[in-house]
């Protein structure tokens, strides 16, 4: 800070420097006495070491005062200290006018997110409508093409569903409803939802009971219980899906699928990253997994990912937590 106050008097201090030199040189080439001059010299050189100690004083304080505002500019700019000049002054006037150019445009913008999240939310409810219609024309389907069909139509449920999933966890709103649940219960509504594709993918569901209770939120850990159930059929051609549960509180879904790749396993929860398998399978979003990763973070839950290609991939989510308080 000193050396930032001697920067900032540099000129006033040079030119202390050549008026000492001046008056020096004058009082030697006149053969003045040297003992006035130098009485002379320490009475202003006392009256100036008072007048920078002062001066400093009041630097240091606004210099301070204008780095705590830098960490609060984004609120207000209220607090900046009282212009030292007609520079100054002008200086903190533009800075005045940028910060309310800045809130007029973040003004703008929330308005139009809001905007934007309130139709795709009444769209999405509203495409609900005709889902329903569709699944419930489906529910007696009897031949392959109307089974396929279903299929389809439960896939279109499923990402208006995550549409909906974004939407909310973006809200500043929540609507977290945080009690003890039995895993069962979660694991197997999650479960009947697919259970038609494991039957048309003649794929092997490997589940028993897991017997625990957690403290979660219903709704969002079935969410992302169904998302990881999706991505394993999706990539599984043959084999089983297992659901089973490590210690201490871990839910493992496991499944023999194509795997993932060395390369894309620490980026597969990043939003909008597809991998190789989103470029060989076109409908890929790479918003599943980072929805899932998001939600369970609010939860305070953990999700991991290990997979071999060719052999399968293994999801887990912890869902140990303490801290969760049950409302």
């Amino acid at each position: 800070m000193f050396g930032a106050y001697v920067k900032e008097n540099r000129k006033a201090l040079i030119a202390l420097a050549v008026y000492t030199v001046v008056f020096a040189l004058v009082f030697w080439l006149y053969r003045l006495p040297l003992g006035a001059a130098g009485y002379a010299a320490l009475v202003c050189l006392f009256v100036l070491a008072l007048w920078f100690a002062v001066d400093y004083r009041r630097f240091a304080a606004r210099l301070r005062l204008l780095q705590r505002l830098e960490q609060e500019i984004t609120l207000s700019t209220e607090q900046l200290p009282e212009p030292d000049g007609m520079l100054e002054a002008q200086y903190q006037a533009l800075v005045r006018a940028l910060d309310a150019d800045r809130r007029a445009q973040m003004t703008r913008s929330q308005r139009s997110y809001q905007d934007l999240v309130e139709y795709y939310t009444v769209w999405a409810h509203q495409i609900k409508t005709p889902i329903a219609a569709m699944r419930l024309l489906l529910q007696d389907a009897d031949t392959d093409e109307q089974r396929a069909l279903l299929e389809q139509v439960q896939s279109v449920e499923q990402y208006v569903e995550m549409v909906l999933g974004y939407l909310r966890l973006e809200s500043p709103s929540s609507d977290y409803v945080i009690r003890n649940y039995l895993l069962d219960d979660i694991v197997r509504q999650a479960v009947r939802k697919f259970a038609s594709q494991f039957i048309r993918r003649r794929l092997r569901l490997e589940y028993a009971p897991l017997n625990v209770s957690v403290i979660t939120d219903e709704k969002w850990l079935l969410f992302v219980i169904e998302q990881v159930l999706s991505n394993a059929l999706k990539y599984t051609r043959s084999g089983s899906v297992s659901i089973t549960l490590e210690a201490p509180k871990t839910l493992c879904i496991r499944d023999t699928g194509i795997g993932i790749a060395p390369e894309d396993l620490p980026r597969v929860f990043e939003k909008g990253y597809t991998g190789s398998n989103g470029r060989t399978d076109k409908r890929a979003t790479g918003i599943g997994l980072y929805l899932c990763r998001r939600i369970l973070e609010k939860l305070g839950h953990t999700i991991a990912i290990t997979s071999e290609v060719g052999v399968g991939t293994t999801v887990r989510i912890g869902l140990q937590q303490d801290a969760l308080e049950v409302e």
